[in-house]
C-alpha cells in the first residue's frame, strides 16, 4: 500500500504559494507590480537594461508605441492642468521619458546596424511605417523634414522653454524672501492663522523648488535633441559603411535601406520628444495664467470683440488682392467677424444682467446718519501731520519708516515697561503748517514740533551751536539747538562728530519721550484685567485670594499707575502683587502700598538706574534737610501732607538744581537718596521741575549693589 501523506521535502507546494526552491509566484509578481513605487522601480530598470541588452523588433515597436503614448499623456496633461504646481512630478516624468527615447534610440540602432541589409523591416514595422510615410521613396526628403523637426525642436521650442524656466526661477527666488516677509506680516496682522501661514509658505516652497528643477529639466530636451542628430549621422554613414563594405550592397540599395531605417528611426524619437517638449514649454510658460489652458485662451483671446474684428476685416481686405486665393480668407475673414459679433453680444448680455441684478431704484440713497454716540470715542494716541509730511507714512518708493520704527517703538516700551501701549492712529490734519506735527494723548495736545522728511536733523554732543549752512531750530524733545541740513551734507556732518537723524527717528524719538512720561494715563482698567488674566496659574492663585476680598482691581491699577509714573517697570507683575498682598495686611493707602511694592522691586530698581561701569551713583539727602522734611508733614496715615514754607521749598529746588547739574557736567546721572518717610513727598517737588530725577529710599538699595556717592544736599 503506497502512502500517500507528503513529507516536508517532498516538493509539494500549497496552491498560491511559492515553488520549491524559493521562486516567487505569479500571484506574488502581480502583487508586486501592483505597489506604485515597486512599478516604477522596475520600469527604470527595464529602461536601463534595454541600454545594454538588444532587443527583437517586435518589443521595439511596442516600447515606441508606450514613447508616443506616454508624450501624448504628457502633453494632454500639461494641457488639462489648472495650475503648473498641480504637475509638480513634470521634471522626473521628463528625466524618464529621455532616457526611455535615448534606449529606444540604441537599441534601434544595434537593429539598424546589424540587420539593416536584411530590409526596411529589420528595426520593426513602427521604423519602418514612419521612414516610408515621411520620405516617399526619397531619402533627400527624408533627411531634410527630420533636421526641420530636430531644429523645431532644439532651436525653438527647447531653447524658449528653458530660457521662460530660468527667468522664472531666478525671479522666485529674488521674491522668495518679500514673499516670505508679506506671510509673516498678514500672521502678525492676524489676517490669516498659523495653519493657513504654513500652507501658504509650503506652496512657496514647493513653487520655487520646481522652477528650479524646470530650468534643470529642459537641459535634459536639448541634450536629447543633440543625441538624436549625432544617432541618426551614425547610423547613415555606419549603416552604408557595413552594407556596402560587409554586406555586398550597392550603394544605391544601401542609401535607400539605411537612410530609410534611420529617418524612420529619428521621426520615431523626435516626434515624442518634440511633443515632450511643447508639454514643457506649454507648463513653464502657465506661470500667472490660472485655469485650463483652452479656458484661458479663450477667456483672453475673445475678450476684446474689436481685436478680433479688426482681424476680420484684415483677412477680408487680403481677399481682394489679385492673385490671392479668395476662399480660405473669405472664410477666416468671416469666422473671425462671427466670433467677434458673438462675443460682444456676449459681453454686452453679462453688462445687462449684472445692471439688472443691481437695485431698481438707482437714487442715492440717504447717508445713514452716524450715531451722536460716535463722536464720543477718544483715541489714546494720535498723531497729526501736515501735509509736507505725508511721505513718512506713505513714501513714493512705498516705505514707511514712521510706521515702522512706532511697531518696534511699541515692541520695546511693551520689553521695557510690562504692557503693551495703545495703538497709534496716524492721520494728515489740514489745519497744521506743512513741515508741523502733533503729539496728542487722549484727544491733548502733549507735542509738537517741525520736521523735513528729506533732510536730517544734525545736533551737536557738546550743545554748541551747529556751523553748518541749514534751517537752525530746536530739537522738539529735548530742547537742543540743532541744525536741519541737506542730505548731501550728511556725511559731512558726521565727520564732524555731529549727531545725525532723520525725520522719522526725530518724531518717534519725541513720542518715546511722552509716552514715558504720561505711561500712567495709559494703564487703562481693561489693561490692568488683561495683565491679570495672562498671568500664570500660581500667580492667578494669589489674585483669587486678595480681589476683591481685599483690593479691588482699580486698587491694584492704581498702585501699578504710581509706579510707572516714576518709569518704574510692572513687567515684574508677580513680586507685585506679592509685595501688594504683604503691605494689605496693615494698609490699604495706594501710596503706602507703591512704597513696600519699590523695596521688593529693589535689584530691578537698582539695575535700571546702574551705569554702565557697573555702579549706581547717588546723591543724598543730607540730615538737616531730612528733619526739615519730617517736621513739615502734618497729619496721620492716609491724611499726611507736606507743609513747608515756600521759601524753604525754592531753597530745596535750587539746592536740588544746583547739584544734579554739578553731576551732569561729571558725567554723571545720579539717583536722589532719602529715608523711606519722606521720600513720596520729595518726589513730588522734584518731579515739577526735574522728572527725569529718580528718588530712592534706603530701603530700595539692593544689598548687592555697587553705590558711588557723587554728592549731597
Amino acid at each position: 500500500m503506497t502512502d500517500t501523506t507528503a513529507s516536508p521535502g517532498s516538493g509539494a507546494a500549497p496552491a498560491g504559494g511559492s515553488l520549491s526552491g524559493g521562486l516567487p509566484s505569479l500571484a506574488e509578481i502581480g502583487a508586486l507590480l501592483r505597489r506604485g513605487d515597486i512599478a516604477l522601480a522596475v520600469g527604470v530598470l527595464v529602461i536601463l537594461v534595454v541600454l545594454i541588452l538588444p532587443l527583437p523588433p517586435l518589443a521595439l515597436d511596442i516600447f515606441f508605441a508606450i514613447s508616443i503614448t506616454l508624450s501624448i499623456l504628457i502633453l494632454m496633461t500639461a494641457l488639462f492642468i489648472q495650475a503648473p504646481l498641480e504637475f509638480s512630478a513634470f521634471p522626473t516624468v521628463l528625466l524618464i521619458a529621455t532616457m526611455l527615447r535615448l534606449a529606444l534610440n540604441l537599441a534601434s540602432t544595434r537593429l539598424i546596424l546589424s540587420h539593416g541589409h536584411e530590409g526596411t523591416s529589420a528595426a520593426g514595422h513602427v521604423i519602418e511605417a514612419f521612414g516610408n510615410f515621411v520620405m516617399s521613396g526619397n531619402f533627400v526628403i527624408g533627411i531634410i523634414v527630420f533636421t526641420i523637426l530636430v531644429i523645431v525642436n532644439f532651436v525653438v521650442i527647447t531653447k524658449g522653454s528653458g530660457r521662460i524656466a530660468e527667468v522664472a526661477a531666478r525671479f522666485h527666488l529674488d521674491s522668495m524672501p518679500g514673499k516670505q516677509m508679506a506671510i509673516d506680516a498678514d500672521l502678525s496682522a492676524g489676517l490669516i492663522d498659523e495653519k493657513s501661514a504654513r500652507e501658504r509658505r509650503k506652496e512657496l516652497e514647493d513653487e520655487s523648488g520646481f522652477f528650479g528643477a524646470m530650468d534643470g529639466a529642459s537641459k535634459f530636451v536639448r541634450g536629447d535633441a543633440v543625441a538624436g542628430l549625432l544617432v541618426v549621422f551614425i547610423n547613415v554613414i555606419g549603416g552604408m559603411i557595413i552594407g556596402m563594405a560587409q554586406q555586398g550592397l550597392s550603394f544605391a540599395d544601401a542609401a535607400h535601406t539605411y537612410t530609410l531605417l534611420t529617418v524612420g528611426d529619428g521621426l520615431v524619437t523626435q516626434v515624442p520628444a518634440l511633443i515632450v517638449s511643447t508639454a514643457a514649454g506649454l507648463l513653464v510658460s502657465k506661470a500667472g495664467v490660472s485655469g485650463a489652458a483652452d479656458k484661458a485662451l479663450m477667456k483672453q483671446l475673445s475678450g476684446y470683440p474689436q481685436a478680433l474684428g479688426m482681424s476680420a476685416a484684415v483677412m477680408l481686405v487680403l481677399a481682394l488682392i489679385p492673385g490671392i486665393p479668395m476662399l480660405p480668407f473669405l472664410a477666416l475673414g468671416g469666422g473671425a467677424g462671427a466670433l467677434a459679433w458673438a462675443a460682444r453680444k456676449r459681453n454686452l448680455g453679462a453688462a445687462e444682467t449684472a445692471a439688472r441684478a443691481a437695485p431698481a431704484d438707482a437714487s442715492p440713497q440717504p447717508t445713514a446718519e452716524e450715531p451722536i454716540a460716535a463722536a464720543l470715542k477718544i483715541d489714546d494716541l494720535k498723531i497729526e501731520l501736515g501735509y509736507a509730511l505725508l511721505p513718512l507714512v506713505n513714501a513714493p518708493d512705498g516705505t514707511d519708516r514712521l510706521t515702522e520704527q512706532i511697531k518696534a517703538l511699541r515692541r520695546s516700551l511693551a520689553i521695557e515697561m510690562g504692557f503693551v501701549m495703545p495703538a497709534v492712529r496716524i492721520l494728515d490734519n489740514v489745519q497744521l503748517e506743512a513741515n508741523s506735527y502733533v503729539i496728542k494723548i487722549k484727544e491733548v495736545d502733549a507735542g509738537s514740533g517741525r520736521i523735513w522728511p528729506n533732510q536730517y536733523m544734525v545736533m551737536d554732543p557738546a550743545g554748541s551751536r551747529i556751523s553748518l549752512p541749514g534751517v537752525h531750530t530746536t530739537e522738539p524733545t529735548f530742547g537742543l539747538p540743532a541744525t536741519w541740513i541737506d542730505a548731501g551734507l550728511k556725511e559731512e556732518a558726521s565727520l564732524k562728530g555731529y549727531t545725525v537723524v532723520d525725520a522719522a527717528t526725530v518724531l518717534s524719538t519725541h513720542l518715546t519721550e511722552l509716552l514715558k512720561v504720561n505711561m500712567a494715563e495709559l494703564l487703562s482698567y481693561g489693561e490692568v484685567q488683561k495683565l491679570l488674566k495672562e498671568l500664570p496659574k500660581e500667580q492667578g492663585e494669589l489674585v483669587k485670594d486678595i480681589v476683591p476680598a481685599q483690593i479691588t482691581v482699580s486698587g491694584i491699577q492704581r498702585v501699578l499707575q504710581l509706579l510707572l509714573a516714576e518709569r518704574v517697570s510692572i513687567r515684574d507683575l508677580a513680586t507685585i502683587l506679592e509685595g501688594i498682598a504683604e503691605a494689605l495686611a496693615f494698609s490699604r493707602s495706594p501710596s503706602t502700598l507703591v512704597e513696600h511694592v519699590r523695596a521688593r522691586l529693589a535689584r530691578q530698581i537698582c539695575a535700571q538706574n546702574t551705569t554702565a561701569n557697573g555702579y549706581l551713583p547717588l546723591i543724598a539727602l543730607s540730615a538737616q534737610w531730612e528733619q526739615a522734611f519730617a517736621e513739615s508733614i502734618i497729619g496721620q496715615g492716609e491724611d499726611r501732607s507736606l507743609a513747608m514754607a515756600p521759601t524753604k521749598l525754592s531753597e530745596f529746588m535750587t539746592a536740588v538744581r544746583d547739584r544734579f547739574e554739578q553731576a551732569a557736567e561729571a558725567g554723571e546721572a545720579p539717583v536722589l537718596v532719602t529715608s523711606v518717610a519722606v521720600r513720596p513727598f520729595v518726589r513730588s517737588l522734584t518731579e515739577r521741575f526735574r522728572p527725569q530725577t529718580s528718588v530712592l529710599s534706603q530701603a530700595e538699595i539692593h544689598p548687592r549693589a555697587r553705590l558711588k556717592t557723587v554728592g549731597s544736599i
